[in-house]
């Protein structure tokens, strides 16, 4: 297992591996963080509605 992992991370298709997941992290904070700022519209404009039709 141990050669398995050596193997991949010196190689060249390590650094692709290492690559894609530095670049799926940055996705997956950029997608976390709209979804947040959205949720938090999103329940702003929900709460402002029923304010409203009360």
């Amino acid at each position: 297992m141990s050669e398995f992992l050596r193997r991949i991370w010196s190689g060249d298709e390590g650094q692709d591996i290492a690559e894609y997941a530095v670049m799926l992290a940055v996705i997956l904070v950029l997608v976390v963080g709209t979804i947040r700022l959205i949720g938090s519209n999103a329940n702003n404009v929900f709460s402002n509605t029923a304010s409203s039709i009360q």
